[in-house]
């Protein structure tokens, strides 16, 4: 630490965000040169009141959307996270930040109230990366290494860049615990010591090329991802009697994708927008369970494609209104088998080998209106249409058609105060997972598939206030109330004689949510300090198909929080903090038993150090609070609602601190 202190630099002064200007407001590099960054995604995240949303993975590009732009356009690309795709812009590559608030004439808002927009330096020359990282668990001394490679600059006319990362992963919600089985009664029926590991293994390579074509720009771009997942458990029984129950799953995935945009004027006020977009995705699933008297087999061999097409065309009267008009076309095929093996046996699983595909379709319009300079109105209306088909163990064939209407408003009575507001109807795009069977051979669950699912509906309406204080500081306060219909969550399927859990619609619902976004500069009492955080509080309501009576959503947690404080400390050229996460829960019901998983609170502490402007060594120490995972199934003999607690089963899985050392050098 001695040679971080004795490299000592001047302060260097702090650049001010320039004036919101139609609710953008503009943040130059120099912004956060106290922190001095490496990446744009260490810049995002010092924006304040702002969090990044990653968007919804949905079938079909227009409601997909992350709540970031990059040259305002959205990255033409599903499976690449935002988080990633900023983390490969080098800081130097970037111009200048706008915080988009509330939309304004041109900017198309894909839905969100607030975006970020990062604006990138032209014709950049050659750049490169390597960094080197590794994990180690102190408790069992296990170690994950990775290393990443990056390089982008120019060829001719356009721009090219490229990436390849390797990396090893441990999975935190695996680990030695213990496990007790308590009777009705409150006799203890099992206790066992848990022995859990899990481990992936990842491959990534990503390319892009930018050039101009025909008077526009084309910008091509591709990803391809594997990895492998493996989990190991044993189930060390001591009570009644010495035994040993296993479970192994394995999971070898791939993802390939290849899209394209293509943008070009078409005179003074008007703008053509094409993309298409190549995505192909496969999963090979093996798990067995072993254990005295039973031995479980569970395969699946899943298969999904999707194919996009789409074309914009925006239309800018002037800077106080616009007009865009679009269609997009969608091609998605899911090939699926699974089988299970139960003594040998092979189950009888409906769903088990099935085809759907489904083509999709959707027009939209679209008109942001500033009728005073303190007023954005927008508007805006989505009508979609989707034809589906089974083939295999389900023969089906549907149709269904939808109109989502969108209106919002920001009002903006001063640069550092908005009021933002939107109603719209939303309708979630089905889950091809929900047409297939799936199983669980070490619990004994099974859950069947059910293609006859609508999706489900909302009417949503949200009120956001936000205040802006001390320059770096803001307050975002929203509440949002959706009016749910076809919920879809999980009741009891009749067939042969058997009762199966499957996904299903479970009628109307609703669902509030208080969301508080804050950034807090400290320097009135710490120079360089800032504290982030956000919290989100949900209530909901549906009615249980099985017991009739109401309860929360399915796996939707009641509160989250995560809090992040920063100190810059740019005389000694680094910074400290430490995230927070907090503990949460969710419970997973069918119709014969009811799940609670519970995480403790994650903390973890950093420092990262630059002794030059082109290397950086980031510590962190991992799970500083040695936070566990809390699993509870109580069961059922039978149907919830006839039947009494058969028993309650209770996994606590521990997890210890671990030690991340990243050294990053670019040239």
């Amino acid at each position: 630490m001695a040679a971080v202190l004795t490299a000592a630099v001047p302060a260097l002064a702090v650049a001010q965000p320039a004036p919101a200007t139609q609710g953008v407001i503009s943040y130059p590099q120099a912004y956060f040169a106290e922190q001095r960054p490496s990446t744009a995604l260490d810049m995002v995240q010092r924006l304040p009141g702002f969090s990044i949303d990653g968007g919804d993975d949905v079938r079909g590009f227009e409601g997909a959307a992350a709540n970031v732009l990059i040259d305002g356009a959205r990255p033409t690309s599903k499976t690449d996270d935002i988080e990633e795709i900023l983390r490969r812009i080098p800081a130097a590559q970037v111009d200048h930040i706008e915080l988009i608030r509330g939309g304004a004439p041109g900017i198309d808002m894909q839905g969100k109230s607030i975006l970020a927009n990062v604006v990138k330096v032209k014709g950049s020359g050659f750049q490169g990366l390597i960094a080197l990282a590794n994990n180690h668990v102190f408790d069992d001394g296990r170690n994950s290494s990775g290393v990443r490679l990056e390089a982008s600059g120019q060829a001719g006319p356009g721009a090219w860049e490229g990436g390849l990362r390797y990396g090893q992963g441990i999975d935190d919600g695996a680990g030695p615990g213990r496990h007790v089985r308590i009777g009705p009664g409150g006799a203890r029926l099992i206790t066992s010591d848990i022995d859990s590991h899990g481990r992936a293994y990842q491959w990534v390579l990503t390319g892009a090329y930018e050039t101009p074509l025909a008077g526009g720009t084309l910008k091509l771009n591709t990803r391809g991802f594997w990895n492998w997942y493996e989990f190991n458990q044993l189930d060390w029984i001591k009570f009644p009697s010495p035994a040993l129950e296993s479970v192994n799953y394995s999971e070898d995935e791939y993802e390939t994708e290849l899209g394209a945009r293509y943008e070009r004027a078409l005179g003074a006020r008007m703008n053509l927008e094409l993309v298409g977009l190549q995505k192909l995705t496969g999963s090979d699933i093996v798990s067995p369970y072993r254990s005295t008297g039973f031995n479980g087999d569970f395969f699946l061999d899943q298969k999904t494609s999707e194919s996009i097409g789409r074309g914009v065309l925006k239309y800018r009267q002037s800077d106080r209104l616009s007009f865009e008009v679009g269609a997009e076309s969608a091609l998605n095929v899911l090939e699926s088998e699974t089988d299970q093996l139960s003594n040998g046996v092979p189950d009888v699983l409906p769903a088990g080998d099935v085809k759907v595909t489904e083509k999709r379709g959707e027009v939209f319009g679209k008109s942001v209106w500033k009728p005073i300079n303190t007023l954005t109105l927008e508007g805006g209306l989505r009508y979609e249409g989707s034809a589906l088909t089974s083939e295999g163990d389900v023969s089906l064939e549907k149709t269904l058609y939808f109109l989502k209407p969108r209106v919002a408003g920001t009002w903006a009575p001063s640069d550092r105060t908005q009021v933002r507001f939107r109603y719209e109807r939303m309708v979630g795009q089905l889950d091809f997972d929900d047409f297939v069977a799936d199983s669980s051979p070490n619990s004994g669950g099974l859950a069947v598939g059910n293609p006859a699912l609508t999706p489900e509906q909302a009417w949503v309406s949200e009120l956001a206030f936000e205040k802006r204080f001390w320059t770096k500081g803001a307050l975002v306060l929203t509440l949002r109330h959706s009016k749910l219909t076809d919920v879809i969550d999980r009741a009891p399927i009749f067939s042969g004689g058997l009762v199966f859990d499957a996904p299903s619609n479970i009628g109307d619902g609703t669902k509030d949510e208080l969301i508080l976004n804050a950034t807090l500069p400290l320097d009135r009492v710490l120079k360089g300090a800032q504290l982030r955080g956000q919290s989100t509080w949900r209530r909901s309501a549906v009615t249980d198909p099985t017991t009739g009576d109401e309860r929360e959503i399915y796996r939707l947690r009641p509160l989250e929080w995560e809090a992040h404080f920063t100190h810059d400390l740019p005389q000694y050229r680094m910074n400290w903090g430490f995230d927070v996460f907090s503990a949460w829960r969710q419970t997973s019901y069918k119709y014969n038993a009811i799940y609670t998983d519970k995480l403790k609170t994650w903390v973890m502490l950093f420092a990262e150090w630059k002794p030059k402007p082109d290397l950086t060594v980031r510590a962190e120490l991992n799970n500083v609070t040695e936070r566990g995972f809390r699993h509870t199934t109580t069961a059922y003999a039978g149907p919830r609602n006839t039947a009494a607690v058969a028993y309650v089963d209770d996994s606590d899985i521990q997890f210890g601190r671990g030690l991340y050392i990243r050294v990053r050098k670019t040239f």
